[in-house]
């Protein structure tokens, strides 16, 4: 026999005027969340109610209906109605739209307000994204947008960003693949196949934090508050039309500078103009630089400059501002805090006083005419002049001058009988000025400043690529600390776990402006910004930061104990031959899981950091592992010096790199070269 389904029978609806309905104490909502009462009255005004109330029959002693009815559900657009009432904006009469429960119906009044509060599902995000382009595109603007569903406009352009992301992306967001915080990451950029290829590298890793997409987004681009930027103006950029990458979510610095190559033009030129400028006071030369190497100073003799004096007028200034300091001082000797205002006038006062002593110097013409200048950007972004230095050869061309003109032609009046002149001494100690060139002695041991030098590449290279990786991180501090403290392993470590911050006491001249030299100079610069700098509120700073912040910190300070560099070991001294050995080999299994590459750190193979400095064969063999045998064998007859420039010019973008560089391939079966075999290269 077949069994009657039963059939469902709704509510009915009706109007019911406002003033016969009263808020039923059966309405579970009590705590104030999401949309204000005002907002939402402000709303129902502009475009009705969407939603009726639901209401039940509010019965006399005797268990009829009073004509009045109690609303258990609804409560907040019954208060936003009672407020346009309230506001003269809506008749205390005015019907509403009212589903009427029975008053006898077995569903509790409080059961119908707790379903009706969570029974219903939000909004997707995406959803909602979607429908403010929706919007936009039929006209209105972000200002109405915000407005009509109260919130702010900046809010309106980040949901409208986020629909900008690859859609792919969009579609594992929607299937809850991606958080939305990793989403907000990925709207950086406008680039969807770079989008798609950060998102393909992360996904399957342990770590998809925010930052860590940023990071990979914005990694050939530079930031607005590099010093670069700052020295060639961002209006200057975006006026030669520069694009800027914004970050809507979070707080970026200005953003990042995409179009590298606009930059760097704008930073030359105006280099070039300034240097053209400094040129006209009469130096005998002007070098201009993005960033000169440390020590380019050396073997540059400095002439003297003369201060200009004070004038009246400027020391009895200074003298006037002491007597001012002095008498605040003295005034407020006994308070325990200086008002801000006194505050801030000591301050000027002492920034007048150093402009006034900071004095511009005069030099002599005779002293220009045989000196020169270095021109750069500094680090704040303003232009660095550093005049006065005299290279080595015009001194000894100087002291050649002044040796015949003092009648002694051969130069020998100040040297001991037999003694050689210096200048002939050094042509006698370079063969190549003969035109001969010294014996080549095939695969000789590379010079160990030379390994020095390529080690510290590595190692400046190793610390930015552990800087960003905080889970290997902090594996190799755990992993130092136990063979310390329960192995009690002596030996040089790759990570020194105290930190000290290792010094690299010999760098090429390429190493001071390269990627990772300026990426760990940013990245302390950044981190310097928000650092508190008293003790205390640094600790509990550190006790609130969120957990992959902490992570990033700590990988960032652990970065400047690594140590990858290549010692000479002495017989007597402290770092042994198998300590060296030992800290290559931990420095090269960190350069594995790191899958650090010195070729996208930005090294390359040139006369001035290897090629010009290592024998015939070597360059020979470097030529021939890039380009092939062809490229060797047409470069094999030439002189060293042009040998060593050819193959500069060759080796140009092949991603050629010495042993000394090379990451190993297996984390299981290192391949790192022991420090015997690097010497033998």
């Amino acid at each position: 026999m077949a069994i009657a389904i039963q059939k469902i029978t709704l509510d009915r609806s009706r109007d019911i005027a406002f003033d016969k309905l009263v808020l039923s104490q059966s309405n579970v909502r009590r705590i104030k969340h999401g949309l204000s009462i005002e907002e939402l009255a402000d709303d129902i005004e502009r475009r009705g109610l969407l939603q009726s109330l639901n209401v039940r029959p509010v019965l006399n002693a005797d268990g009829a209906e009073s004509g009045r009815f109690e609303v258990p559900a609804g409560g907040r657009r019954y208060r936003a109605l009672a407020l346009l009432v309230k506001r003269k904006k809506l008749v205390k009469t005015a019907p509403v739209p009212c589903i009427v429960r029975d008053a006898n119906s077995p569903i509790l009044a409080e059961e119908d307000s707790l379903a009706e509060n969570v029974r219903r599902m939000d909004l997707h995000p995406l959803d909602q994204f979607r429908a403010f382009r929706a919007l936009l595109e039929k006209g209105q603007c972000e200002e109405e947008i915000a407005a009509r569903f109260f919130v702010t406009p900046a809010v309106v352009r980040q949901r409208l960003r986020l629909i900008t992301v690859s859609e792919k992306l969009l579609s594992v967001y929607e299937e809850d693949g991606m958080r939305l915080d990793q989403l907000m990451a990925f709207s950086i950029s406008d680039d969807h196949a770079r989008q798609e290829q950060v998102w393909d590298t992360v996904a399957n890793s342990h770590n998809r934090e925010p930052h860590l997409i940023r990071r990979m987004l914005t990694e050939k681009t530079v930031r607005a508050s590099d010093y670069r930027v700052r020295f060639a103006g961002l209006d200057a950029y975006v006026a030669a039309g520069g694009r800027i990458m914004r970050d809507l979510f979070a707080p970026d610095d200005g953003g990042w500078l995409e179009d590298v190559a606009i930059l760097d033009r704008l930073v030359q030129e105006k280099l070039a103009a300034a240097a053209e400028a400094i040129r006209a006071e009469g130096w005998k030369w002007v070098e201009t630089a993005l960033a000169f190497p440390w020590n380019h100073k050396r073997g540059f003799q400095t002439i003297e400059a003369t201060p200009v004096p004070l004038s009246g007028d400027e020391a009895a200034r200074i003298e006037a501002l002491q007597i001012e300091r002095e008498a605040i001082e003295a005034e407020y000797a006994q308070a325990d805090e200086l008002p801000d205002a006194v505050n801030a006038r000591l301050g000027e006062i002492e920034v007048e006083i150093e402009t006034l002593e900071a004095r511009p110097v005069i030099y002599d013409p005779a002293d220009i005419s045989r000196a020169g200048v270095f021109v750069s950007p500094d680090t704040d972004g303003t232009l660095m002049v550093e005049r006065g230095f005299v290279r080595p050869e015009d001194l000894r061309q100087q002291v050649d001058e002044g040796d015949q003109a003092s009648g002694d032609p051969d130069g020998q009046s100040d040297r001991e009988p037999g003694e050689e002149h210096p200048a002939a001494a050094g042509k006698a100690q370079n063969p190549t000025s003969t035109g001969e060139e010294p014996e080549e002695d095939g695969l000789k041991p590379l010079p160990d400043r030379l390994l020095t030098e390529l080690s510290a590449w590595r190692t400046l290279a190793l610390r930015d690529a552990f800087a960003l990786n905080p889970h290997i991180a902090v594996t190799e501090l755990l992993h130092t600390l136990v063979r310390s403290l329960y192995w009690m392993v002596p030996g040089a470590d790759s990570l020194e776990a105290d930190v000290r911050d290792i010094s690299l006491p010999v760098l090429s001249s390429d190493l001071p402006g390269s990627i990772p030299a300026q990426a760990l100079k940013r990245r302390k610069a950044e981190w310097q910004r928000e650092l508190p700098e008293d003790d205390d509120a640094l600790w509990h700073w550190l006790d609130r930061l969120d957990e992959t912040s902490r992570q990033a910190l700590l990988a960032h300070c652990l970065s400047f104990g690594i140590n990858a560099l290549y010692d000479r070991a002495m017989p007597q001294g402290r770092i042994s031959p198998r300590m060296i050995d030992e800290r290559l080999a931990r420095a090269g299994r960190l350069a594995t899981v790191l899958q650090l590459d010195l070729v996208e750190a930005g090294w390359q193979p040139t006369v001035d950091n290897y090629l010009g400095r290592v024998t015939k064969t070597r360059i020979l063999e470097a030529v021939r592992e890039a380009r092939g045998d062809e490229a060797a064998d047409r470069i094999a007859y030439l002189k060293k010096p042009d040998m060593a420039q050819e193959a500069e010019r060759l080796l140009e973008g092949s991603g050629w790199l010495p042993v000394a560089l090379r990451t190993p391939a297996s984390v299981d079966k290192p391949t790192d070269v022991p420090v015997a075999d690097i010497a033998a290269e």
